[in-house]
């Protein structure tokens, strides 16, 4: 009895599935190139030049850059984010702590849910305007508190002690909701029998919290307290409504800055603006850096 010899495979059979992801994720890396990648590097070149957007642009080389370190404002820019990073993180623990508070099973808990998630499907602008309205000191609700206490109300977006203050607790309010989110789903990963083995041994209460729930809650720790420093480094939309960067330019962070000299009628200064974008962006590389590093090594240890 003759046997046939197998025929020999070809090439794409046997390199298909190295090859099939990045045929997959050709179209996605292309359009990322486009759309980001190359607009990040014409940006870094144009912050080179002097430009009004208009005539011929002029080369300055790095001179933009060091009319930015000689900028009162771009230091009170960069203050403001700081500020912002600081206030919004804590989202996280206000976060967890309602998550937990809702992580019940009793009636009519879903509509509690629904609306502590309210404010995050509520566009920014939205909710700038009602904290405009809330911080008034002529009518507003917080004037009216202060009144009530014998006070005298505080204008809270006039002080420019105080007013990044003001707007950073406007933009927690739909952080807090998206964090309290991620800590939900990551409370329904949480394993039943390492509960009741801690139950058995005695655990309760912050102990239970702190050595059981937590490690379980790593991941969605990790992914709150990224999209959180990244929305603080985003933040543009609120400051625009609240105070357009006022009183006296004390609440601007980069990202407005940016917007203020290149595309308002402040200054339509092209070159000085991408100046500012460029170190914004390097601001968040070296953060980025650090999240794929530990992605990396979760996913090696894993």
């Amino acid at each position: 009895m003759s046997h046939t010899a197998p025929p020999s495979s070809s090439w794409w059979a046997r390199h298909q599935k190295t090859i099939a992801p990045w045929l997959f994720l050709a179209p996605a890396l292309v359009m990322f190139g486009v759309y980001v990648i190359a607009p990040i590097f014409e940006s870094m070149a144009l912050s080179l030049y002097d430009w009004d957007g208009l005539g011929t642009p002029k080369f300055v080389g790095l001179q933009n850059y060091f009319d930015l370190w000689d900028d009162p404002d771009f230091w009170m820019s960069l203050k403001n984010n700081l500020i912002w990073i600081f206030g919004f993180m804590l989202a996280v623990p206000a976060g967890l702590f309602l998550a937990l508070f809702l992580n019940q099973t009793v009636f009519g808990i879903r509509l509690f849910k629904s609306l502590f998630f309210f404010p995050f499907v509520i566009s920014q602008v939205v909710l700038g305007l009602v904290f405009s309205w809330f911080y008034d000191p002529s009518n507003g609700l917080l004037a009216l508190v202060f009144t009530s206490l014998g006070l005298e109300p505080l204008a809270v977006l006039s002080d420019d002690t105080i007013v990044t203050y003001g707007i950073v607790v406007a933009g927690l309010y739909p952080q807090i909701a998206y964090c309290m989110i991620l800590y939900l789903t990551g409370l329904n990963g949480v394993r039943p029998d390492l509960i009741e083995a801690a139950r058995l041994e005695g655990a309760r209460g912050w102990t239970m919290l702190w050595r059981v729930v937590l490690p379980q809650l790593r991941p969605a720790t990790f992914i709150a307290v990224v999209v959180t420093i990244i929305g603080s480094l985003r933040s543009f939309d609120m400051i625009s409504i609240m105070t357009q960067g006022g009183p006296y330019g004390s609440s601007r962070v980069l990202a407005y800055y940016m917007y203020e000299v290149a595309l308002s009628e402040y200054g339509y200064r092209m070159g000085y603006g991408t100046a500012i974008a460029t170190v914004l962006f390097f601001i968040m590389l070296v953060y980025i850096g650090f999240v794929l590093r530990r992605i990396y090594r979760q996913e090696q240890e894993s």
